[in-house]
């Protein structure tokens, strides 16, 4: 069984393969979390960039370059017009060939491959294995901060890749949505010492946690992530919503459903940082019914 779309996905050898072509860009999207009073504190990977990374790679700073930093929520989905004027600075153009990986977890990967699938660039691939990935193929690595000339890219988005509250709040109850918690099932059960604020998850939300899509820094392969879909109720229902605890994880879950062709999946940016803010919005603590 192969991924339907296996072309969201490089390998390390076929990377390397590829390295000082024109229309390459490669990106490192490392941040990293650090526990706080109320969920976790993002730190920058630009010094782990520095320690080492892929040959022509520049470094995509996930927390304030391209995202919105007046919210107060953290990664937030930044304006049109300051989204793509981001994406050009990186250097990107409308036939780049884009790649992102991190040195830390698949998450932060997939949230900035999510972020470039909603701003409708055509050409951008995660790196299946991160850069654990590429050292293990013995691939070359540099020190020097690397970066590209301006781009051109034009924004072609794609609103339907993004939920709101509202838009949230309207799917619990309906029967064409699942939403889908893709945290660690003690926070979403809420037994877990941490939490965002308030125990537990979004009402009417299941629990797929993130790391069973994954094999240590690879995505598990078609057969396993199918199987793990269809247990949850993803594959059969019309639309699917994804969370977490602010927008991040939860595009590990989004993305395994494009990689298996189910398309209609939006995440939802604010996640429970956001939602945890408003006490009359619907909670519930308890672990998921079989």
């Amino acid at each position: 069984m192969t991924y339907t779309d296996p072309q969201l996905l490089i390998e390390p050898v076929e990377l390397a393969d590829r390295i000082g072509a024109s229309a390459l860009r490669i990106f490192d999207a490392t941040v990293f979390l650090k526990p706080a009073e109320k969920g976790y504190r993002a730190e920058s990977g630009l010094d782990s960039y520095r320690e080492g990374h892929i040959p022509g790679a520049a470094f995509m700073d996930q927390i304030a370059a391209v995202s919105d930093t007046s919210s107060g929520l953290g990664f937030t989905l930044p304006a049109e017009d300051y989204l793509q004027s981001a994406l050009r600075k990186l250097g990107i153009n409308n036939d780049s060939q884009v790649v992102v990986y991190s040195t830390g977890h698949m998450m932060w990967t997939t949230r900035a491959w999510w972020l470039l699938h909603y701003a409708g660039h055509a050409s951008v691939r995660v790196l299946n294995g991160g850069y654990a990935g590429w050292q293990a193929v013995d691939g070359p690595i540099n020190q020097q901060d690397e970066s590209y000339e301006p781009g051109d890219f034009t924004l072609r988005t794609r609103p339907s890749t993004f939920v709101d509250q509202a838009g949230v709040l309207a799917a619990i109850g309906d029967p064409a949505v699942c939403t889908v918690n893709a945290l660690n099932p003690g926070v979403y059960s809420g037994s877990a010492a941490m939490s965002y604020g308030r125990k537990g998850h979004i009402t009417g939300s299941i629990n797929l946690f993130y790391d069973d899509l994954l094999d240590g820094d690879r995505f598990r392969d078609a057969k396993a992530i199918t199987e793990s879909l269809r247990a949850k109720g993803l594959l059969e229902a019309e639309r699917v919503v994804t969370y977490c605890g602010g927008g991040i994880s939860a595009t590990i879950d989004a993305f395994a459903c494009l990689l298996v062709g189910k398309e209609k999946v939006a995440v939802y940016d604010g996640s429970m940082s956001e939602w945890v803010r408003d006490e009359s919005l619907p909670m519930t603590e308890g672990e998921m019914p079989d």
